[in-house]
């Protein structure tokens, strides 16, 4: 599931200060990044089973190793984890109401932070 219309999408922000505000909000890049891209993950588990919030960012300028770099901020998603294979974003997925609800009060206190520290491109 994507989250439209975040005010997230396209920000361009220092890849120090995106993950700084990431960990304060319980989003972890772990192993999920490469020298351009990266994935901030938050796991959630709850009764009707295991869930990710997911924000994809990519270097528009600079290395995300070397942790200079200017990001651009993609479309959040919201996926379900199926053992062994992974996770599925797909429509036919049932997401818990109250998981949405709480992941777009996760995603508007990252873009209130965020968007102080936007940079114009």
């Amino acid at each position: 599931m994507y989250f439209e219309n975040t005010g997230l999408e396209n920000i361009h922000v220092d890849i120090a200060l995106l993950e700084s505000i990431m960990n304060n909000h319980a989003l972890t890049k772990e192993g999920q990044w490469d020298y351009e891209r990266v994935t901030y993950d938050r796991k959630f588990i709850v009764r009707e089973g295991t869930y990710y919030l997911r924000v994809f960012a990519y270097a528009i300028d600079g290395d995300v190793d070397s942790n200079d770099a200017t990001m651009r901020v993609l479309k959040p998603v919201l996926g379900k984890h199926y053992y062994p294979h992974g996770v599925e974003y797909g429509e036919d997925e049932h997401f818990p109401e109250h998981l949405v609800k709480t992941c777009i009060g996760i995603l508007d206190s990252i873009k209130k932070e965020v968007k102080a520290f936007e940079i114009s491109v």
